[in-house]
């Protein structure tokens, strides 16, 4: 019997902890930020809180082509990203406070690798795989930021 209370008391709180967990999940919201760069515009969802950048674009099944995210630190880093319950592959590019774009890095869905930037950066920008070239967007191209 005690057994059998302590299973349905374990399965009461996994349910209300999993509960509460995608309730967080749910509520992070994103400002938005338009950035240019090379003559092109593009709003992005911002990621400037500490709760906003852990959430950043995990859990998304799709994400439309001129959709991304600009995760602002808060100070100058060597910066760190992984793809832990991200489903879709993507590209980053470290920026400095500047604005210079320091690296751009493919980064595979589910993937724990860390991805490092090169240098102390402030900001990272993610897009679907590929966007980046696509759009001829390179290392040493200067980002303008327009919250």
């Amino acid at each position: 019997m005690r057994l059998f209370i302590s299973v349905i008391f374990y399965i009461q709180i996994s349910v209300f902890t999993a509960g509460l967990w995608a309730q967080s999940v749910d509520e992070v919201k994103f400002d938005q930020v338009s950035i240019s760069v090379n003559g092109k515009t593009v709003k992005l969802e911002y990621a400037h809180s500490f709760g906003q950048r852990a959430r950043g674009l995990m859990h998304r099944e799709f994400m439309c082509e001129q959709c991304g995210m600009l995760f602002n630190f808060n100070q100058l880093k060597q910066a760190s990203m992984w793809m832990k319950n991200t489903l879709i592959p993507l590209d980053v590019a470290f920026i400095r406070q500047d604005g210079v774009i320091t690296d751009i890095k493919t980064m595979q869905a589910h993937d724990l690798t860390p991805i490092r930037s090169s240098e102390k950066v402030q900001y990272a920008w993610e897009m679907n795989v590929g966007w980046f070239k696509h759009k001829g967007i390179r290392v040493g191209d200067t980002v303008f930021i327009q919250p």
